[in-house]
């Protein structure tokens, strides 16, 4: 079966760069977007997104909030130590996250849709652990407000993104609405990477895939994210002013047996003392979500999952969840979670 689009000479200079907007030109230019958002989801997994909406004045809303939070004195930081919640919620310190079994060298702050604490009853699946409240610091009421303004407005931004996507490979704009919706599990963390750590190594965050549907990141201007391309080496993303950078989740791969990509990425550690800051934005269905396969008239070039029998998939999406926070988030397992077993792949 042929290729949808001819086999072009990669260049690793920069993501390809998708412009939202487009969708309200008229059709020729709604046409090209499809074909560009082809292209990179099926042979990239990342791109640039311009065109989104957000405005500059939203942007430094949550900018300044942030870093007004990391300036607080670390006594009022570790005040919302994430240790303290049971749903993963709240600071965790420089050193305290993992991925791959090694320490990310950064300091963050996790922040989901603020509800009610949910522990799970006899019989329901762990993964509702996941719900709960967040964790504010009570001198800066207005990171509360930016916040959860961010979860809002990118919920939008992904929605439309997807409904776009799904279109562009000739799936229903639909498909997964009906697991969305005001119970979906947005998930929100404010970064910082305080430079290198010291001791030899660069790791502000490992080689990892996201396990939701999409990711959205505002990056600032010092850069350090590096993607695995299809060279096999990790290259740079240099930062784009007003841009997000967007990267597919392990379900979308999932959904379509492994036509759309996630790709792995990575964070170095800025050199010396140099701070870097970014946010990135998790779009995640509601926990209970089963992910149907996505009907779509591409799926038999799809060439399967990319399996790792150290990363089991599972179908529904809060055991992914749960996985990924279990494995991070060590001292936050060890002392809620200690019995909590995944199930079996």
């Amino acid at each position: 079966m042929t290729s949808h689009t001819p086999t072009a000479t990669p260049s690793y200079d920069q993501l390809p760069i998708i412009d939202l907007s487009a969708a309200d030109r008229g059709p020729q230019a709604r046409s090209l977007l499809h074909a560009q958002l082809h292209s990179a989801a099926h042979d990239v997994g990342f791109f640039q997104l311009v065109g989104h909406g957000v405005t500059p004045a939203e942007t430094d809303a949550l900018l300044t909030a942030m870093r007004a939070f990391f300036a607080l004195p670390e006594a009022e930081r570790l005040a919302l130590d994430n240790v303290n919640s049971p749903h993963f919620r709240g600071y965790t310190r420089t050193g305290d996250e993992r991925t791959a079994g090694a320490r990310d060298w950064r300091d963050q702050l996790d922040i989901g849709a603020e509800r009610p604490a949910r522990v799970p009853g006899p019989g329901e699946p762990p993964y509702w652990w996941l719900q709960g409240p967040n964790q504010w610091p009570a001198a800066l009421p207005e990171l509360r407000t930016a916040a959860l303004t961010w979860i809002d407005r990118l919920s939008a931004v992904a929605e439309r993104l997807l409904r776009e996507l799904l279109t562009a490979i000739g799936a229903p704009a639909d498909f997964y609405a009906p697991i969305f919706g005001d119970r979906a599990h947005p998930h929100l963390k404010l970064v910082r990477y305080p430079g290198s750590a010291g001791d030899g190594t660069d790791q502000g965050v490992g080689a990892h895939k996201d396990y939701g549907f999409l990711t959205l990141l505002l990056q600032d201007t010092v850069g350090g994210l590096q993607v695995h391309r299809e060279d096999g080496r990790f290259h740079d993303v240099p930062p784009l002013d007003g841009a997000f950078v967007v990267n597919l989740g392990e379900l979308l791969e999932v959904a379509t047996d492994g036509y759309l990509l996630a790709t792995n990425h990575r964070v170095v550690s800025p050199a010396g003392a140099t701070e870097r800051f970014s946010v990135p934005f998790f779009y995640n269905p509601r926990l209970d979500a089963r992910i149907a396969p996505l009907p779509f008239p591409h799926a038999g070039e799809a060439p399967g999952i990319t399996t790792d029998p150290a990363n089991p998939l599972y179908a529904e999406y809060g055991y992914n969840e749960l996985k990924g926070k279990l494995r991070a988030h060590p001292l936050v397992a060890e002392r809620h979670h200690g019995n909590l077993l995944t199930p079996a792949a």
